[in-house]
C-alpha cells in the first residue's frame, strides 16, 4: 500500500538523485529569524515555495530551556522521554492535574518537545534523553515512545538509578524483560507500567464490591478495540510487539486485579484459518493460582456503536457487569446495585498514586511481579498461537 510516508520518502529520494528538480519553484529564501513573513504573506499569488535559511555558523543546542523554575531539594522531578499523541492528549493533561514537577520532555526532532513544554510549562525541551538520565535532580523517567524503545531506556534509566513509568508494554520479548529484571534487581528504583484501569474508579467498585476473600472467580472482558490499518507500526512485531502484547495486556493486569491472583497458563485462539501473530481478532483464555478463569475477547472486527470495552465477572451466584468505564451494575449484591462514572479509565489516579509514592516512599503501586507475571502472560498468549496449545507461565 502506497501511504503518505512512502509518497515523502520517493520524494525526497528523486530531489536527492536529482530526478526531480524543484529549483523552479522557489520563490522566496527567508532567514529562520523571520520566518515570520513567509506566513504573513501567504496570500501572495507570486509566492509557490519558500526556503528558510538557517546560520550554519550558530552553536546547535539540544537542549532548551524554556521556563526559567529551581527542583533543588525537590523530590518526584520527571523527566518525559517521548512527545507524541498520548503524551499530548493523555499524559501531560492528568500530570498538570497532579501538579508534577516536570523538569524535561525529549523528542527526537525537538519540535513537539518544545511545542508541548510551552503549553504546560516545562523547563527543558531537548532531543538528547540522555540529559535527563544524567539530571541528578530527576528521580522519576516516563517513557511514552515506540514500544521497541521502552525495554532499552527502560534499562538505562535504571542503570542511571532513575525509577520508571513505561507505557505498555514493558518489553516485547522475554530476553528484553529478563534484562530489564536483572538490572532492577541491583538498583533501588521503582518500576511502573501504564496498567491504568486497575486504577480506573469503577474497577475499584467491583474489586470492594468482591470482598476481600480469596475465592475463584470468572471474568469476561471484551475490548471492541476497533480497526487500524494493517500498515501502522503497532503491528510490526519488531516496533510495535502487535496489539494484544502491546494493548491486550491491559486487561491481562485488570483481570489479575480483580481475581488477586496471578496467571499460570494461557490459550489463545485467532480468527481465520490461518492466523498471523500480529493477529488482533483473538480470544485469550487465562487460569489463575488460585482457580480463577478469565477470557479476553480482544476484536478489531466489531462496529463503534458498541461500548469499546465491557467486562463481567461472575462470583458466588453474584454478577458484576462494567460498560465502557461509564456504568457499573451489581446483581445478588447486598447494598450495590448500581455505579456511574464519567469515562474514567484511571490515568488521573495512577498517575497521582505515581507521583505520591515517588514523593513519599512506600510500596510500589503495582507490584513488579505482577507486571512481570502480565508481561509474561501477554509472550504466551503469542506463543499459544504459534504452537495450538496451553502454555505455562512461570
Amino acid at each position: 500500500r502506497w501511504t503518505e510516508k512512502r509518497n515523502f520518502e520517493a520524494i525526497l529520494n528523486a530531489i536527492s538523485k536529482k530526478t526531480l528538480d524543484v529549483n523552479s519553484l522557489i520563490t522566496d529564501r527567508v532567514s529562520l529569524d523571520e520566518y515570520q513573513k513567509i506566513y504573513e504573506d501567504m496570500s501572495n499569488s507570486k509566492s509557490i515555495a519558500s526556503i528558510l535559511v538557517y546560520n550554519s555558523s550558530d552553536k546547535q543546542e539540544n537542549t532548551i530551556q524554556l521556563v526559567n523554575k529551581s527542583f533543588k531539594g525537590k523530590k518526584g522531578v520527571l523527566g518525559i522521554i517521548g512527545s507524541g499523541n498520548f503524551t499530548s492528549s493523555i499524559i501531560l493533561p492528568n500530570l498538570r492535574k497532579c501538579k508534577a514537577s516536570i523538569k524535561y520532555i525529549a523528542s527526537s526532532g525537538g519540535l513537539t518537545s518544545t511545542t508541548m513544554g510551552k503549553k504546560y510549562g516545562i523547563v527543558n525541551s531537548t532531543t538528547d534523553y540522555s540529559k535527563i538520565l544524567k539530571d541528578k535532580e530527576v528521580d522519576l523517567v516516563f517513557i511514552t515512545t515506540q514500544h521497541h524503545m521502552h525495554a532499552k531506556m527502560t534499562i538505562e534509566s535504571i542503570k542511571a538509578g532513575k525509577s520508571v513509568f513505561v507505557e505498555k508494554p514493558l518489553a516485547l520479548n522475554e530476553k528484553e524483560l529478563n534484562e530489564i529484571i536483572q538490572n532492577y534487581r541491583s538498583k533501588d528504583v521503582n518500576i511502573s507500567v501504564g496498567f491504568n484501569r486497575r486504577f480506573a474508579p469503577l474497577a475499584k467498585k467491583m474489586k470492594k464490591a468482591l470482598g476481600s476473600e480469596i475465592v475463584p472467580i470468572n471474568i469476561i472482558a471484551t475490548m471492541n478495540a476497533g480497526f487500524i490499518s494493517k500498515d501502522l507500526w503497532v503491528h510490526d512485531m519488531e516496533i510495535g510487539g502487535g496489539r494484544i502484547i502491546g494493548e491486550a495486556c491491559h486487561y491481562i493486569d485488570l483481570c489479575s486485579y480483580l481475581t488477586g491472583s496471578k496467571v499460570i497458563s494461557v490459550c489463545m485462539n485467532a480468527l481465520g484459518t490461518n492466523p498471523q501473530v500480529n493477529t488482533d481478532n483473538a480470544s485469550i483464555l487465562l487460569k489463575y493460582e488460585n482457580g480463577s478463569s478469565a477470557v479476553i475477547n480482544y476484536f478489531s472486527n466489531g462496529n463503534k456503536a458498541y461500548s469499546k470495552e465491557r467486562v463481567e465477572v461472575y462470583s458466588q451466584q453474584r454478577i458484576l457487569v462494567m460498560d465502557n468505564w461509564r456504568k457499573l451494575k451489581g446483581y445478588g449484591f447486598k447494598g450495590f446495585s448500581t455505579a456511574k462514572s464519567g469515562q474514567d479509565k484511571g490515568h488521573f489516579n495512577q498517575f497521582q498514586a505515581l507521583v505520591d509514592q515517588q514523593k513519599n516512599g512506600g510500596e510500589a503501586i503495582i507490584p513488579f511481579d505482577e507486571i512481570v507475571n502480565t508481561t509474561r502472560a501477554s509472550f504466551a498468549a503469542i506463543d499459544s498461537l504459534k504452537e495450538g496449545r496451553w502454555i505455562s507461565v512461570k
